[in-house]
């Protein structure tokens, strides 16, 4: 497999480990974003669950600045980012993601389209910071954070733009559990395997039935 320049896939019997590393901060721009959307795909094809992991100390800091802030390519942007989000949360088998780091804005809305969420514990940044640099939390973007987080820390979420620690983005449903930076990766092979024993359509089907109608079609971007 010709492995592109942000992300390596390492496939396994019952999983495909897309393991994000620009060597920087994991930000998605137009490429990575391609990149990852090819690897779900790859994945779907092949009918294997998927671990997303990041490089130690960052999961993804969200969007590329550079590029969201050009009006050329800031609509094209946000359109690609809501596709990386509904590869996520479609994907037919299970997702989980390995927190390895700082998650924010993009980066903490791919923890939510994911089935099952492990964090590295320690002093890492979890949130949704679009409102804290100017930018409107986008409609979908808001509704998959209303599907997940903790309903009476959502407006402190999304309208405050408030940022947590992992065991606090434990307790409010951006993660499912911490676990030490040593053993985030380790626990997510662990726990991907044993959700990828789950029946296959039973769990398509009933993932399906379980997101937001509203959030189904990111297709328009978010």
């Amino acid at each position: 497999m010709n492995q592109p320049q942000n992300l390596t896939v390492t496939e396994a019997d019952a999983y495909h480990l897309i393991h994000l590393d620009d060597g920087k901060a994991n930000a998605v721009s137009m490429e990575l974003a391609h990149e990852l959307m090819s690897a779900f795909a790859e994945a779907a094809e092949a009918g294997k669950a998927v671990v997303l992991a990041g490089r130690p100390g960052k999961f993804s800091a969200g969007f590329h600045l550079g590029q969201l802030s050009e009006r050329e390519t800031m609509g094209t942007l946000l359109e690609t980012g809501g596709l990386v989000l509904k590869a996520l949360y479609t994907h037919p088998r299970p997702v989980v993601a390995a927190c390895t780091g700082h998650a924010l804005a993009l980066g903490a809305l791919m923890l939510l389209a994911s089935d099952y969420r492990i964090g590295t514990s320690g002093p890492f940044s979890i949130g949704l910071n679009e409102v804290a640099i100017g930018m409107t939390m986008p409609d979908k973007a808001a509704l998959l954070a209303r599907a997940r987080i903790q309903r009476s820390m959502h407006h402190r979420t999304v309208v405050l733009a408030e940022i947590f620690d992992p065991a606090t983005a434990a307790e409010i449903g951006f993660l499912d559990e911490t676990v030490a930076a040593d053993a985030v990766l380790d626990r997510a092979i662990e726990k991907v395997t044993q959700l990828a024993a789950l029946d296959p359509v039973a769990f398509r089907e009933t993932k399906a039935k379980v997101w937001l109608r509203e959030i189904d079609d990111f297709d328009g971007g978010l």
